[in-house]
């Protein structure tokens, strides 16, 4: 296999000799860090969420297509973790057929998934964004075998971010490096409620390299999906108030991230992050995702930036999980604090050592 740095983003797919297409692609999660919660429409946004791109919680996605008769496509297969996956196929197949009218060509092919994930799957981390991502970026490749004239990378990641998109919706940040916003919004021009942007020129260096310690409180699959918590968000008695609560955060995080202004970013980012779960809780029915062992760590991580004064934070996606967001230079500190009060409280003590990532990788 290739290194990516061998690989132009926009390259063909590779073609064998009996005519089977095959293209891989490693996209990572992202952690949002003013959260996407409640939609309308086909997979559009009731509220702009910014995210932060991670860099060792990835999926790697392979596509193999073979032609057949016109009309005749399908997903023929996918495998999760070298096993045949039928819930996952079920819900990609569906997913690709739904992209006949955009993409017709692929109605004219029999396509085999084979995915991986270095994180748990279905457990509050952003799974479904770097699968459906990494996906799309395939698609995208394709495409690009049935254009007059390929897509330059600016279009080529936007078009990946829109396909994405209707995947699941946090999937269309995991396309860009670093920092993304998704959701029209004042804040930055050029954002849309199709697709996400990039928003790494708007970044203060405090925050180009920030860490993330994901905690891995429970990784069975949640009591609760995020499509049917996005659902409960329509007739939620907050829900206006949510749209307004995100937009104002959006205005004060982007402000923190451009000045480097870590005392600001962490109480939005926390902020975000409980507000997130109180949607939960308020919902009917009402749910918690969070356990005992979950408030326990944001107990201590107060209690730790209180004691040492350590710029260090904690947000959650939806599930049980922590992230822990600090500086580069603290890592010996704050890992020292993982080790010695946190594991206890992580299944079986495991955690992810992760930080801001480069985006996905093109890997054939």
């Amino acid at each position: 296999m290739s290194s990516s740095s061998d690989l132009a983003l926009t390259a063909l797919p590779e073609i064998q000799h009996d005519g089977t297409i095959r293209v891989t692609w490693q996209s990572p999660s992202n952690i949002a860090l003013v959260k996407y919660w409640g939609k309308y429409g086909t997979q559009l946004p009731a509220n702009p969420s910014l995210s932060l791109t991670l860099k060792h919680a990835v999926t790697i996605m392979e596509l193999t297509a073979v032609p057949v008769p016109k009309g005749a496509g399908n997903l023929s297969a996918f495998y999760f973790e070298n096993k045949i996956n039928a819930s996952f196929a079920e819900r990609f197949g569906t997913f690709i057929r739904s992209l006949y009218p955009a993409f017709p060509f692929l109605a004219d092919l029999a396509i085999t998934l084979k995915s991986h994930n270095t994180f748990p799957h279905s457990a509050g981390i952003a799974s479904s964004a770097s699968g459906f991502s990494a996906l799309a970026l395939c698609i995208s490749s394709l495409q690009q075998m049935f254009l007059p004239s390929p897509m330059d990378e600016g279009l080529f990641l936007l078009s990946a971010s829109r396909t994405a998109r209707l995947g699941s919706g946090s999937a269309c940040r995991s396309v860009y490096p670093g920092y993304s916003v998704w959701g029209e919004t004042p804040v930055f021009k050029g954002s849309d409620n199709e697709w996400a942007i990039t928003i790494n020129n708007k970044i203060h260096s405090a925050f180009e390299n920030v860490a993330d310690a994901v905690l891995l409180v429970n990784t069975q699959a949640k009591a609760v999906s995020s499509s049917q918590g996005h659902a409960l968000m329509q007739d939620h008695p907050y829900r206006d108030a949510r749209v307004l609560q995100a937009g104002h955060n959006l205005q004060l995080l982007a402000d923190s991230l451009k000045k480097g202004d870590w005392d600001n970013f962490m109480m939005v980012t926390e902020n975000e992050a409980l507000s997130l779960h109180a949607l939960m809780m308020s919902s009917s029915p009402g749910y918690m995702l969070m356990n005992p062992q979950t408030i326990g760590i944001i107990q201590r991580v107060r209690e730790y930036r209180l004691r040492t004064s350590t710029p260090v934070c904690f947000t959650l996606d939806a599930g049980p999980n922590v992230h822990l967001l600090y500086r580069p230079e603290d890592k010996q500190e704050v890992t020292r604090f993982i080790k010695n009060e946190l594991t206890a409280l992580c299944e079986n003590g495991r955690w992810i050592d992760d930080e801001a990532g480069n985006g996905p990788i093109r890997l054939n």
